[in-house]
């Protein structure tokens, strides 16, 4: 996969066209693009640069908790909402007619009250619950979209009898949870979908979401694909036996069923985000099968608005001349829990950024620093 991955990075040189964009960067973009990845082959962190893992996980963790704040992330040393965040500050606090001493800085040395710097905002976050619970807020993204999701807005409605109105019920959907209950009791589902598109919100986020939504599908595993999981030796009874060997793997408890997830993402900020992206929806993956009692399969992204910013070529051109190497592997530490016998917020509640999840095999070329246009 990650050649398919360097692939499109020339795809993108070669055939992009230069486009304008909301941070006045500049990009080239092309359209319609997918990539794919059988789990088989590994675990899809790129090679050709070191990936931040630790980063990563920590933002799936934040998705799947729900949090919408960056106050987990900058908790956890994960930065990588901390610009979209002091942008949303900067517009709110920017707009007041009189500074407010709590979100203001008096400055002597400039003889004037000012805005934050970025630095000053992110260690407000760190250090006074009261301001993170309100500037750290990001609106309903991702976390929000996954585990709870508004169905509807309050509208009033008339009564059939009489002039007095009452409104429609306001309640959310766990979307994270259905995906999980479906595996579990309908795995054939056509209908196994999260989508975090939510117009009606859009214009309260700080960000609308990029990947916007993704599908599971499931399939039966052969009776020579449970064996592998089992052992690492070829089956050698007879067809008579396999029926009482099909028995035992159930009693084994071995996976029946493998698992493969594909995203849909509007704008894929190549060189930098991306990556990042299938490495989250991989590690997303896993912790979908191991929910289920399924094997991850295949990984897949429909990719809509690919693009390079033009600051971003330098570091493309110079990841291009590197070799590939093998992708690393994954280990999930559960604490011996059973993942497919709990709740989704109870398996949540277990992960831990640093311990839950290891990397075992990763020799990556040094980082490459892409500028991140917000």
């Amino acid at each position: 996969m990650e050649q398919q991955y360097l692939n499109l990075l020339q795809d993108i040189l070669d055939n992009g066209v230069t486009k304008q964009d909301r941070t006045g960067t500049g990009t080239i973009s092309v359209f319609g693009r997918q990539i794919r990845h059988n789990m088989k082959e590994g675990f899809p962190l790129l090679t050709t640069k070191k990936m931040y893992w630790r980063g990563i996980v920590t933002e799936l963790l934040w998705f799947l908790r729900g949090d919408t704040n960056i106050k987990y992330l900058v908790d956890n040393g994960c930065n990588i909402w901390n610009g979209d965040c002091y942008k949303k500050y900067c517009k709110l606090a920017g707009a007041m007619e009189e500074p407010d001493y709590d979100i203001h800085v008096d400055d002597p040395g400039q003889n004037c009250t000012r805005l934050m710097t970025q630095q000053e905002f992110i260690e407000q976050i760190k250090t006074d619950d009261e301001f993170a619970r309100k500037w750290g807020e990001l609106g309903p993204i991702y976390g929000k979209q996954w585990r709870r999701r508004g169905r509807w807005n309050l509208e009033p409605v008339a009564w059939e009898h009489g002039a007095a109105t009452h409104f429609k019920r306001n309640y959310e959907v766990d979307q994270l949870a259905n995906v999980v209950e479906l595996l579990r009791t309908n795995p054939d589902s056509r209908r196994i979908i999260l989508d975090a598109w939510n117009p009606r919100q859009l214009g309260d986020m700080a960000l609308p979401p990029c990947h916007y939504g993704f599908q599971v599908w499931t399939r039966n595993l052969s009776f020579d694909e449970r064996w592998a999981l089992y052992s690492d030796k070829p089956y050698s009874g007879n067809g008579a036996g396999m029926i009482n060997t099909l028995d035992y793997l159930d009693d084994q408890n071995i996976p029946t069923r493998a698992v493969s997830l594909m995203w849909n993402q509007r704008s894929v900020d190549t060189p930098l985000g991306l990556p990042f992206n299938i490495a989250s929806y991989a590690l997303l993956l896993h912790i979908l099968a191991k929910a289920a009692n399924m094997v991850p399969d295949q990984l897949i992204a429909n990719l809509g608005d690919v693009h390079i910013y033009k600051n971003q070529i330098d570091g493309v051109k110079e990841q291009l001349t590197r070799p590939v190497d093998l992708f690393p592997r994954l280990e999930i530490n559960s604490g011996n829990q059973n993942w497919h016998l709990l709740e989704i917020d109870d398996i949540i509640q277990s992960l831990d950024p640093e311990s839950t999840f290891k990397i075992q095999g990763y020799n990556p070329l040094p980082a490459i620093k892409f500028p991140l246009s917000n």
